[in-house]
């Protein structure tokens, strides 16, 4: 019975996922653990995704910070759950991405794996995504070949759509490739302007985008981004999409209520996904949805106004709920890794062939 560990800290810097699988043909979840960000660590995190004054060190001290926390949870999973160490056969590790630009050829995830794999005892594989950005590709998303692996029934086109700090989308078509692109901000602008306003950390069901109206001017300034005019294969991040981007837009409009803001940058999330989405799959008959967007009830009922004749669900219609998927996707590819399975699709990253992902640092 192979079990692995996925560890997934995905841009919204709200904590750490933790899945336990059993991979035979199918992955399947047994146990999972989450574990919040302590607020010092998020602060120093979000710091490192821009320029700043003794960058190496203080990312070095980050990862070893971040390496600590992750090897407690899954000390306090693995005691919970009656398993030991010897147990797991590895730990897929995504990391912390402080700086993602393939097209200046590197993308930065930190989280000392071998400082982990020395405080769990467990071989942990690390650093998923420089293979594919060697091989001239995107980096991300790295999802869709597990998405493919445990959604594409064959029988109908849908999309899986995670939603974290930014939106990714992978298309399942029947008989095609697998495809999928990174569609703009998910959360980080919703989380930001509400951690601004509010002292908040996010916007609980989307409540407070739910009282404010869309503001068409700042809407249009926001979507003429060049990004959002290009098509897939595309990744994006913190670099593009962030508060002084968005201040300055704000700054050359008259005053918006805070509120109304937050349901323009809502409204933002769900166009850039839909317009996405209808572009590369005009036959899409199922979207379903993961990560923390899930929860945002004000957000999967915009997505549904804009998708008429679209069943828009979670991934829990499939028995997987929408919290676990991206940590289980990277305990799949450790899997993958060890058994030299290629794992990235140049369909999606438009890498120059297909890659075996990640670096091992054994027990």
């Amino acid at each position: 019975m192979p079990l692995y560990l996925g560890v997934m800290s995905g841009t919204s810097l709200d904590g750490l996922d933790i899945a336990l699988i059993e991979q035979l043909q199918q992955p399947r979840l047994l146990a999972s653990l989450y574990r919040p960000m302590p607020d010092t660590l998020r602060h120093e995190l979000l710091s490192l995704c821009a320029t700043g004054n003794d960058e190496l060190a203080r990312a070095a001290l980050a990862e070893n910070r971040w390496a600590e926390l992750a090897a407690e949870a899954i000390t306090h999973l693995l005691q919970r759950e009656g398993l030991e160490a010897t147990a797991i056969r590895a730990i897929g590790s995504h990391g912390q991405t402080v700086r993602h630009e393939p097209a200046r050829g590197f993308t930065v995830q930190i989280g000392n794996p071998a400082l982990l794999a020395e405080r769990t005892g467990i071989s942990v594989v690390a650093d998923f995504r420089r293979r594919d950005v060697a091989a001239n590709g995107q980096g991300a998303p790295l999802v869709p070949a597990f998405h493919q692996a445990v959604f594409d029934t064959g029988d109908m086109p849908r999309a899986v759509l995670n939603i974290g700090g930014f939106s990714n989308v992978t298309l399942l078509q029947p008989e095609q490739p697998v495809c999928g692109f990174d569609c703009g901000p998910g959360n980080a602008l919703l989380d930001a302007w509400i951690g601004v306003q509010r002292g908040l950390t996010y916007d609980d069901r989307g409540a407070w985008a739910a009282s404010g109206h869309v503001v068409p001017a700042l809407l249009q300034r926001l979507l003429a981004m060049p990004f959002f005019q290009t098509q897939g294969p595309k990744s994006t991040g913190r670099e593009l999409f962030n508060l002084p981007w968005l201040q300055e837009h704000l700054n050359a409009l008259p005053p918006i209520a805070a509120e109304d803001v937050q349901r323009t940058l809502l409204e933002l999330t769900s166009l850039s996904i839909v317009h996405a989405l209808q572009a590369a799959q005009t036959d899409c008959r199922e979207v379903l949805v993961c990560g923390g967007g899930a929860h945002n009830q004000t957000l999967m009922s915009r997505l549904a106004e804009l998708l008429p004749g679209v069943h828009v669900t979670t991934t829990a219609h499939y028995g997987i709920d929408p919290d676990w998927v991206e940590a289980m996707a990277f305990a799949w590819l450790a899997h993958c890794c060890l058994e030299r399975i290629p794992a990235n699709r140049p369909s999606v990253t438009g890498a120059g062939g297909q890659r075996i992902l990640g670096a091992i640092y054994p027990a």
